[in-house]
């Protein structure tokens, strides 16, 4: 890791800090939390979150630059903006902060008050991530997500009235009880409000998983074919208004970094979504969050009281990784390519790899749906390819490929 930060800093890291806790639990949500009222809890997470980071500091020997800071959830505003300035402020007291640093953080409108805002402003942030996910009142009972549009609406215009450049909304399509009249009506408040950017995620049903989730059931859930409309209807909705789609699942308005940087080529994807710059080191703190050095991935530990644990003993908290191999790194290029630039191209070097000849059968076969326009060693992805971007990274997974080595790879998942 030493090394790699040597190679890296002088552009600077990203850090992810994973604030778990909630104070009820979205049956929808598949992230890791802690669900409680407690808010006692704050104080020992911040504690061990800065205790992690110590470790890194020392593993570094010298000053990190930072370039992204992200809190995530959870609901990071679960947190007291004197808690969330206390770990900030220890986090970045041996750094320094990188030039066109960007730090961002998750909200959720019914607890991110004034002061949170200020709080963070005061501290360098200025972007902020809403999670929204829908308006409709019958949806918002069964994910036990209720919030007004008028309280969206006051968290809105606080942010914007105290200086923040980008807001973002989380929207999910595919939820239970949802229709397409009933999207088209969310879309229509957000309309009103009009964030610089929108994440319009696909639902991901898995109660084997997330036990919250059996809260309903699949007869609650949009048929496939509806779940795809929806999808649609957004795209179109955000289309109209102005927005511009963003590599997966985004769309942002020309004004905002990300189309920005979609048109100057320099669009970038780590395990905290889209960016505008790039960054080869992202250090992840706090329970199950994942690092990266960009020649391997290292996660954390899911559990809280396991990750106090291990701090406790003085070390990183990390229970499992993987180093990329040469051709592990290729293939990264290739679907960061596809990610955020929507076409890649090999050379004849790479033909060394064993995915390579797999993988141009696979692409054959998305070329014959017309989707992506192939040639020897370069393909670009059809406007209409847009929704499968997903299954066409898959072509160029070489472990998938290996598991399960046959062309329905790409139309078993469609």
């Amino acid at each position: 890791m030493f090394e790699a930060f040597q190679k890296t800093n002088e552009e600077g890291m990203a850090i992810y800090i994973h604030l778990p806790f909630c104070e009820s639990l979205c049956t929808y949500c598949g992230c890791n939390t802690r669900i409680t009222v407690n808010h006692k809890v704050e104080d020992p997470y911040i504690t061990a979150v800065l205790k992690e980071w110590q470790l890194y500091l020392d593993i570094f020997k010298s000053a990190p630059a930072i370039k992204e800071i992200h809190l995530g959830g959870g609901t990071p505003t679960f947190f007291s903006p004197e808690n969330l300035k206390f770990l900030i402020n220890g986090l970045l007291q041996n750094c320094t902060i990188s030039e066109n640093a960007e730090f961002s953080f998750e909200g959720h409108p019914n607890n991110t008050t004034e002061v949170h805002l200020q709080t963070l402003f005061d501290l360098g942030f200025r972007r902020v991530s809403f999670g929204i996910q829908d308006f409709d009142p019958k949806v918002q009972k069964i994910i036990n997500r209720i919030q007004t549009f008028e309280q969206v609406e006051k968290v809105v215009s606080q942010a914007r009235k105290i200086g923040y450049t980008s807001i973002n909304f989380d929207l999910i399509y595919g939820l239970p009880l949802q229709t397409n009249k009933s999207v088209i009506e969310t879309i229509e408040k957000v309309k009103l409000l009009r964030p610089d950017r929108i994440a319009f995620y696909s639902y991901a049903h898995v109660p084997w998983i997330k036990p919250g989730q059996r809260k309903f059931t699949e007869v609650d859930l949009p048929a496939d074919e509806v779940k795809r409309q929806l999808y649609e209807t957004g795209k179109q909705m955000f289309s109209e208004e102005g927005y511009h789609e963003i590599g997966m699942d985004h769309f942002a308005l020309p004004s905002d970094s990300l189309f920005k940087a979609m048109t100057d080529k320099n669009l970038h994807r780590n395990f905290m979504g889209y960016t505008h710059q790039s960054t080869k080191m992202m250090i992840g703190l706090g329970v199950s969050s994942i690092s990266d050095t960009w020649n391997a991935f290292a996660q954390n530990v899911k559990k809280v009281e396991e990750y106090y644990s291990i701090l406790e003993k003085g070390e990183l908290p990390v229970f499992k990784g993987h180093f990329h191999s040469p051709e592990d790194l290729v293939l990264r290029e290739h679907i960061l390519d596809i990610m955020c630039r929507f076409n890649t191209s090999w050379n004849e070097a790479e033909k060394q790899f064993s995915f390579v000849d797999q993988t141009r059968e696979i692409l054959k076969e998305i070329a014959s749906d017309d989707l992506i326009i192939m040639e020897e060693n370069a393909i670009w992805l059809k406007d209409e390819a847009r929704p499968f971007v997903r299954n066409i990274c898959m072509a160029f997974d070489s472990y998938l490929l290996r598991n399960a080595p046959s062309t329905t790879i790409f139309s078993s998942t469609v």
